[in-house]
């Protein structure tokens, strides 16, 4: 376990929901839903935080969550409780995850990968405990291409990993490297705010 990244996150918990739960929730959900909708089999969500991502998810579905934080999770489990489905929250960190190889249909992700110290590893992770051609989900803020923004993220990079997440990463690049397949990348918000959807390699 990386107690560093678990500490710095159970402090964020106790003010997450101030600042997520209303403006940034209610402005991604549509997109959220629209991504979980295809939600099938046996689910991995990683990073599940303190839930707010549940209200999302459609009914009736097998579904772990995982996070690094036992703080946010006990935040978590009154909404998860009240998911319409099997819902199992459980601490654990991305890079020692015991679940057996191939033991998910799909996996997905929301605001997740800008946090994980070891994006590339973390990914190749869920690679590894997908089912081969099994699908990646992500709601994910990125990088960008674009000028100002390019310069304004890695100028405030800096300050927004020492609170929380990192603002400036290629996330599509680093799903690419750790061998998924990218089969749809679609921008919501400039290039910044988008979903990346992938397969894990069949071989």
């Amino acid at each position: 376990m990386d107690i560093e990244t678990s500490k710095k996150w159970d402090s964020a918990a106790g003010l997450f929901d101030v600042f997520g739960a209303f403006g940034p929730e209610k402005r991604w959900a549509p997109f959220k839903k629209r991504l979980f909708s295809g939600i099938d089999g046996n689910i991995l969500f990683l990073a599940v935080g303190t839930g707010l991502d549940i209200a999302s998810f459609p009914p009736g579905k097998d579904i772990t969550g995982i996070d690094i934080s036992p703080k946010m999770l006990a935040k978590a489990k009154p909404r998860a409780a009240a998911y319409p489905g099997n819902l199992t929250l459980r601490v654990m960190d991305i890079h020692e995850m015991d679940f057996p190889d191939a033991s998910f249909d799909q996996v997905y992700t929301s605001c997740t990968f800008c946090s994980v110290p070891d994006p590339v590893k973390g990914l190749a992770a869920l690679g590894r405990v997908l089912k081969p051609g099994g699908y990646l989900g992500m709601f994910e803020h990125t990088g960008s291409r674009c000028f100002p923004f390019n310069a304004m993220l890695n100028l405030m990079n800096p300050v927004a990993r020492y609170i929380g997440p990192e603002i400036n990463r290629d996330t599509v690049a680093n799903v690419h490297a750790a061998g998924f397949e990218i089969t749809k990348v679609t921008n919501i918000y400039l290039d910044v705010v988008k979903t990346i959807e992938a397969m894990a390699p069949v071989d």
